[in-house]
C-alpha cells in the first residue's frame, strides 16, 4: 500500500468506533494494557521460574527428586488448567459488560494470589496444608490470566487505526517477554543466594514485590476508558458463550489447536528445559536461568516487530513459519542443551524462546480476535486460546518430564511437539487471513 492508501484505510477503518477515541485516549490504553499485562505475566511466570528450584523442598519433601519435580509441574500447570474458567467467567463479563472492568479486577486477583503465595507457611511448619495452600492460590492465578490475556489484547486492537492493529497487539504481547525478563532477574537474584537463605526467606521476595507493581497498574488502569467498538457494538449477547460454540465454532478450533502448538513450544523450550538442564543435565542454575532471561529480552523487542510486519503481510504465513520452525528446531534443541556448554546451551533458548516463538506469539495477538465478531470476540478467543493453553503449555513440561523418566531420552519429547505443530499447521490451512480486514461488527 502507499502511504496515501494507508491513510485512506487509517481512516476508514477507525471511522464510527474508533473516532470517539482521541490518540491520547488510546496511547493511554495501549500503556495501561502493557504493565498491567506485564505485572500479570510477572506474577504467574514468577511461579514457574522459583518453583523448580526450592519447591520441591518447600512443599514436596516426602518425595523422591523425580517425583517431587512432577509434583511441582502438576502444580504449576494447575494455574493452566484454571485458565479455561477464567475465560469462560470474564469472556462472559468482558462480552456483556466491557473490557475495562475485567482488566481491573484480574489484575488485583492475580495480584492477591501473588502476595500470599510469598506468604505462605512450608510443609515443614503447616504440613499438607501449604501444599494445598499453594494448589489453590496457583488455581487462582490460573483463573485470573484467564481473563486478562484476553483483555488487554481486546482494548488494544479495538482501538488501534486499522493498519496497526497487529504492532499494537503485539506490543500488549511483548508485555508477556517483559514480564518474564522481570521474573527472571528477580529469580536470577535468589538463585546466587545461599542455599540456607533461598529456602529460608529468599524465595519469598519476588512474590511479595507483586504488592508495588499491582498498586501501579491499578492506577495505570483506573485512568482508561472503555473501547470505543465495545461500547458501538449493535448487539450485546445474553449468553455469549452459546452462539460462540454456535456459530463461531471453527475459528474456536483454529486458535485451539494453533494455541497448543505455541504455548507447548515456549514452555517446552524455557521452563520445562530450567528443570531439565539443572536436575537432569548438571548445568548450572544461573546458566539456564540467564538464558530465559536472553530469551525473552530478545523476544520482548521481536515482538513489535514482527506484529508491525503482520500488518504489511499478514498474520497467517507469520504464525505458520512460526509452526514450521518450532517443529524443525525440536530435533536439535534438547541436544544442544546436553552439551552442557554454557555458550550453545543459552543460543539454543534464545533461537528458540527469543526469536523462533515471537512469530507465533507476535502474530497471533491481532490474528485471533480478527476471526471473531465484536459481540463474542472475548468469548470467542477465550475459550479456543484457554483450552489451547492448558492441553498444550499447561502440561508440556508435565508430559516432558514424564516421557524422559519413561524413555530416558528426549526424541519422545519431540515427537510430542511435532504432533502438535503438525495438527497446528492442518488447523490453520482451513483459516483465512485477516490483516487487512476490518474488524468484524
Amino acid at each position: 500500500m502507499t502511504t496515501r492508501a494507508l491513510k485512506h484505510y487509517d481512516d476508514h477503518a477507525a471511522a464510527g468506533a474508533t473516532a470517539e477515541q482521541t490518540a491520547s485516549s488510546r496511547r493511554r490504553i495501549l500503556i495501561a494494557g502493557t504493565i498491567g499485562t506485564a505485572i500479570e505475566w510477572y506474577d504467574f511466570f514468577i511461579y514457574g521460574l522459583i518453583a523448580p528450584l526450592v519447591f520441591d523442598q518447600l512443599f514436596f519433601p516426602k518425595f523422591d527428586q523425580l517425583t517431587a519435580t512432577i509434583a511441582v509441574f502438576a502444580t504449576f500447570a494447575v494455574g493452566f488448567l484454571a485458565r479455561p474458567l477464567g475465560g469462560l467467567v470474564f469472556g462472559h463479563f468482558g462480552d456483556r459488560l466491557g473490557r475495562k472492568s475485567v482488566l481491573l479486577c484480574t489484575l488485583l486477583m492475580m495480584g492477591l494470589a501473588t502476595m500470599s503465595i510469598g506468604l505462605l507457611p512450608t510443609y515443614a511448619s503447616a504440613g499438607v496444608a501449604a501444599t494445598v495452600a499453594l494448589v489453590a492460590l496457583r488455581f487462582v492465578q490460573g483463573f485470573a490470566l484467564g481473563g486478562e490475556s484476553t483483555a488487554a489484547i481486546l482494548m488494544a486492537i479495538e482501538t488501534a487505526p486499522g493498519h496497526r492493529r497487529g504492532f499494537s497487539a503485539a506490543v500488549i504481547q511483548a508485555a508477556g517477554p517483559v514480564g518474564v525478563v522481570l521474573a527472571s532477574f528477580a529469580a536470577l537474584t535468589i538463585a546466587r543466594l545461599p542455599e540456607a537463605d533461598l529456602l529460608s526467606w529468599g524465595w519469598r521476595v519476588p512474590f511479595l514485590i507483586s504488592a508495588v507493581l499491582v498498586a501501579l497498574g491499578v492506577y495505570m488502569r483506573l485512568r482508561i476508558e472503555e473501547s470505543a467498538t465495545f461500547r458501538k457494538a449493535k448487539v450485546t449477547e445474553v449468553a455469549p458463550v452459546v452462539e460462540a460454540l454456535r456459530e463461531h465454532w471453527r475459528p474456536i478450533l483454529i486458535v485451539f489447536f494453533a494455541e497448543m502448538a505455541q504455548t507447548s513450544y515456549f514452555y517446552l523450550t524455557a521452563i520445562f528445559t530450567i528443570s531439565f538442564a539443572t536436575r537432569q543435565l548438571g548445568v548450572q542454575k544461573d546458566v539456564i536461568t540467564q538464558a530465559v532471561l536472553f530469551a525473552n529480552l530478545v523476544g520482548l523487542v521481536a515482538m513489535p516487530l514482527i506484529g508491525a510486519w503482520s500488518d504489511r503481510i499478514g498474520r497467517k504465513r507469520l504464525f505458520l513459519a512460526g509452526v514450521v520452525l518450532a517443529a524443525i528446531s525440536m530435533f536439535a534443541f534438547y541436544g544442544v542443551v546436553a552439551s552442557r556448554d554454557t555458550v550453545l546451551v543459552t543460543g539454543a533458548v534464545i533461537l528458540a524462546a527469543g526469536v523462533i516463538h515471537p512469530l507465533m506469539f507476535g502474530s497471533e495477538g491481532s490474528y485471533f480476535p480478527e476471526l471473531f465478531p465484536t459481540r463474542i470476540r472475548f468469548t470467542g478467543v477465550s475459550i479456543g486460546k484457554q483450552l489451547g493453553t492448558v492441553l498444550g503449555g499447561g502440561i508440556a513440561p508435565l508430559v516432558a518430564t514424564s516421557l524422559f523418566a519413561q524413555t530416558g531420552s528426549t526424541y519422545a519429547i519431540t515427537g510430542y511437539y511435532v504432533a502438535l505443530a503438525l495438527a497446528a499447521m492442518i488447523a490453520l490451512g482451513f483459516a483465512r487471513e485477516t490483516g487487512k480486514s476490518r474488524l468484524l461488527g
